[in-house]
């Protein structure tokens, strides 16, 4: 079986930062830009919890689907299975550099947040009760502060 693009990065090389993931061209023409938001040195620091991450999930997903200018483009956000990021997905061809700025908001707003989880209820949410706000702050503040307010070229295109 023929190894999915994904899998040929070198992770032991891979720094926190925006990559580029994948372009796809749908059946009817749009082009759909993949995100690899990471957010730890994979293999190299601790993942992130997964209850950290459903935090940052419904928080997040929720910031940038009522985003002002981004909302009708954004596919998706979720997590990594590896727990070492997220993934965006935003209609259009679109750069890590040009995405920064919103990504940069959007954990901003997360590691301000306060109050209730948006979602975070028994009737919106499968496992409402498996989330970890504080954490989740702890890692947005974490990634502003360290990789998006200094990215750099090595934090915007993935190791050769």
């Amino acid at each position: 079986m023929k190894k999915i693009a994904s899998f040929t990065i070198d992770h032991n090389r891979l720094l926190r930062g925006i990559y580029v993931s994948r372009r796809d061209v749908t059946p009817s023409g749009d082009t759909v830009t993949t995100f690899d938001i990471r957010m730890t040195l994979p293999n190299r620091e601790p993942a992130l919890s997964p209850e950290a991450l459903h935090a940052m999930e419904h928080l997040v997903a929720t910031y940038l689907r009522n985003h002002p200018v981004w909302a009708d483009r954004i596919v998706y956000w979720g997590p990594m299975g590896c727990c070492t990021g997220c993934y965006l997905l935003v209609q259009g061809e679109t750069s890590p550099a040009e995405i920064l700025p919103l990504v940069r908001e959007a954990m901003e707003f997360t590691a301000s947040f306060e109050g209730d989880v948006p979602g975070a209820t028994p009737r919106d949410c499968g496992n409402y009760s498996y989330m970890d706000l504080p954490a989740a702050r702890v890692a947005a503040r974490r990634y502003v502060d360290e990789v998006l307010s200094c990215a750099g070229p090595e934090n915007l295109t993935y190791p050769e």
